[in-house]
């Protein structure tokens, strides 16, 4: 049996600010767009890479959440502490001089990371602390 990464979920809260960013900052495709104003779902993701997406979706829609909660998570987002990804990319210094050009908020240049990496980080529109490793 084979289990595969199909999609993972980080938050948006104006779902136009993130296609932006995630189209013209990291080069990624939308491939569904489906509600409509706030409440949109959007999948997006590597044009090379069609069986894996990450879905832009509305912070905190599940009616079981309390408004403390909600609050709790809208705060944590503001202060980009509530979702993250790491994407890899083949050339790190072109990814991220094409982030930088599209105007993505620098968290960190990239650098040489002690644990034998090297990376690079940016905040999305939404506050979602994206970083890209260098491949290989």
């Amino acid at each position: 049996m084979a289990i595969s990464i199909h999609t993972t979920a980080l938050p948006h809260l104006d779902p136009d600010e993130s296609v932006a960013f995630y189209r013209d900052a990291l080069g990624f495709e939308v491939r569904s767009d489906v509600g409509q104003g706030a409440m949109r779902w959007i999948t997006v993701g590597e044009p090379g890479q069609p069986d894996v997406s990450i879905l832009l979706a509305p912070p905190v829609t599940d009616p079981g959440v309390t408004d403390q909660e909600r609050q709790t998570i809208l705060e944590m987002m503001a202060k980009g502490t509530h979702g993250w990804i790491l994407l890899a990319a083949d050339d790190l210094d072109e990814a991220f001089e094409r982030a930088v050009g599209a105007g993505a908020e620098v968290v960190q240049e990239p650098v040489d990371q002690p644990y034998g990496s090297r990376d690079c980080a940016f905040r999305d529109p939404a506050g979602n602390l994206v970083r890209i490793q260098q491949r290989g």
